[in-house]
């Protein structure tokens, strides 16, 4: 029995001092103490989940800087304790094979626990009839894209696939980008000879999101269905969430740091520069931002994960020198989420640490099926703990990160708070930033998808 003494546990309810037991795996209501573990000064948070990540995927003629051992070993160091990872269906390929795929990359490598949404990209009655497979297979949530020509569903696709995973109770995440119109303006854009990394916002405006999300919204109102708006990042977005809202209609909202703290200006950078912050959707202006963390402060955003999905600056965001369509999408940022959250978020005053809970434990545990054993230092639950050390001062340094990349997009940042130590399942699996227990991760079999 390990005894973490002298903390403050935080859940969405509040601050509460007590001790918190670790009774082997499992959280405990009191007992003897092996061991003491003197926390004072610290909060201690329910382990962080990261319900949004692209592990060791093959995308644009390359594969992503973190494979799932460099991937998960950076989010326990920063205190997240469970990762979901999209397991994507290749075109005239079965869901079966795809979630074989992405076992075979993750099994036995992860650092923390881990689990799989299923990427759905061939809409067809045998992918139908797949989808109850994947739930007793323990994936029970979603995904579906409305860009990228090798990935998105068409209108009647979405449609039906948002009635029949709500039929399973399940949540739908939407990739809410209009295709066509992007595709329109990129070629426009490559026409006229703008091919720098500082045309990919252009490419993408805010109406691309805002009418995605409007139209999802109406397909789910249609069809029926649980829609999930993946990394929100638009107040057009949101002012379609908050009009469907206002109408009783039921919608998991996300959105990730880039959008909370960097602006669409950083792709003017010189020397190529701003290629390392291509994503998409893209960063946006101040205003996108700051109604955003006016969302964040009225509890209107449920969750805050990362869209992790690294590429080295050197040799992989290079390929799109000369086209700004060709640099690969995404940022890294699976390690510094808890701790960028917690600066700008709780020392900035904007939400208290309770609000923090809320949005990296506990509603993704709700939302996909891990409440009961993850998301509360409540007995009974995996013990996951994190001591959270709001004293600390520091900044974000690329050559001192545990993610494989060369390079962090908050570069110099500097941070408040950060996790002093990392139990999984009771034992010590980071301290200090540092991941000193690799490969202890265990597959997430999630029963049911939405209890809560």
């Amino acid at each position: 029995m390990i005894v973490l003494r002298g903390g403050t546990v935080v859940s969405s309810h509040g601050l509460e001092r007590r001790d918190v037991y670790m009774d082997g795996d499992r959280l405990a209501a009191g007992g003897q103490a092996d061991e003491v573990v003197d926390v004072s000064g610290c909060l201690l948070f329910p382990g962080f989940i990261d319900s949004h990540t692209h592990l060791d995927m093959p995308v644009s003629g390359t594969v992503t800087a973190d494979d799932f051992a460099s991937g998960t070993g950076a989010a326990i160091a920063g205190g997240t304790t469970v990762i979901l990872d999209f397991a994507t269906q290749d075109r005239g390929h079965t869901l079966a094979e795809a979630l074989d795929v992405w076992h075979g990359r993750a099994d036995g490598r992860c650092a923390c626990d881990y689990g799989f949404h299923m990427a759905v990209t061939d809409w067809n009655s045998a992918t139908r009839r797949e989808l109850k497979d994947m739930a007793a297979a323990g994936v029970t949530s979603f995904k579906a894209y409305m860009a990228y020509d090798n990935l998105r569903l068409d209108d009647q696709a979405l449609g039906e696939l948002l009635a029949c995973t709500g039929e399973l109770g399940a949540w739908l995440g939407v990739h809410c980008e209009l295709g066509d119109r992007v595709t329109e303006r990129v070629s426009a854009l490559l026409g006229r000879g703008l091919t720098g990394p500082q045309w990919h916002p252009v490419s993408r405006p805010n109406d691309v999101e805002g009418d995605a999300v409007a139209r999802l919204l109406a397909l789910a109102e249609a069809n029926g269905g649980l829609p999930w708006v993946v990394h929100l990042s638009t107040r057009e977005g949101l002012a379609a969430i908050e009009k469907a809202r206002g109408a009783g209609r039921r919608v998991l909202v996300e959105t990730c740091p880039q959008y909370l703290t960097l602006t669409e200006e950083l792709y003017s950078l010189p020397d190529f520069a701003g290629a390392g912050y291509v994503c998409s959707p893209p960063l946006r202006s101040a205003q996108d931002r700051n109604a955003l963390w006016r969302a964040v402060s009225a509890g209107e955003i449920d969750i805050l994960s990362t869209d992790h999905c690294s590429f080295n600056l050197h040799g992989q965001k290079e390929l799109g020198r000369g086209d700004f369509s060709r640099i690969p999408n995404g940022l890294p940022g699976i390690e510094q989420r808890p701790a960028l959250i917690w600066t700008c978020g709780v020392s900035a005053g904007r939400i208290g640490p309770e609000d923090m809970c809320r949005m990296l434990s506990e509603a993704p545990a709700r939302a996909f099926g891990l409440w009961g054993r993850k998301g509360a230092l409540e007995p009974g639950f995996d013990a996951d703990v994190v001591v959270w050390d709001p004293a600390y001062r520091g900044a974000v340094r690329a050559g001192t990160q545990q993610m494989r990349c060369d390079y962090s997009p908050w570069e110099g940042y500097p941070l408040t708070g950060r996790a002093r130590s990392v139990y999984l399942r009771g034992r010590k699996t980071a301290e200090n930033g540092r991941c000193i227990r690799p490969g202890g991760g265990q597959y997430l079999r999630r029963a049911s998808a939405l209890t809560e």
